[in-house]
């Protein structure tokens, strides 16, 4: 999806809702459709310190998770990482490297998927829940860090 569709989805999105869409908002909308994976409030800064101050950056965030087009995930340690919700991006699961925090978005074709959400179902139902939706993260170590450390030993805990 180009970036003027994302765009304009949001805009109408945040329009529904009486919220303007900024330019702070825009260009953090903007650096998150560029990206491959979650980023943290640090990384977005890194990547856009001429375009939204720092305290811009966390109130456009703040504004587009309340209003559904960030999703905010917590799965490494206290840092929160931020991406576009679903909706506009499409779904999609995580691999996260336990090494240098790197996160990656990964797509499933549907017969994975379709495998996954049976999986989900299963497990969820042991716990007595009903499935509403599901991600998956998986945590490990990426191949340049893996590369790095090519001394030491990798093994698979499954």
């Amino acid at each position: 999806m180009t970036a003027q569709n994302i765009d304009e989805m949001v805009r109408r999105h945040l329009a529904d809702r009486d919220i303007r869409f900024t330019q702070g908002r825009k260009a953090v909308v903007r650096a998150l459709h560029l990206s491959s994976g979650p980023q943290s409030a640090a990384d977005l800064h890194a990547r856009m310190k001429a375009q939204v101050p720092l305290s811009s950056l966390y109130r456009s965030l703040v504004v587009l998770e309340g209003a559904g087009v960030v999703a905010a995930h917590h799965s490494q340690g206290p840092v929160a990482r931020f991406e576009l919700a679903e909706w506009l991006t499409g779904h999609h699961h995580h691999v996260l490297c336990m090494s240098c925090g790197r996160v990656d978005d990964v797509s499933l074709d549907r017969t994975t998927e379709s495998a996954l959400a049976g999986i989900v179902v299963i497990v969820a139902s042991k716990a007595g829940f009903s499935v509403s939706e599901h991600s998956l993260e998986i945590e490990g170590t990426c191949s340049v860090c893996r590369s790095e450390n090519s001394a030491g030993t990798v093994t698979q805990a499954f």
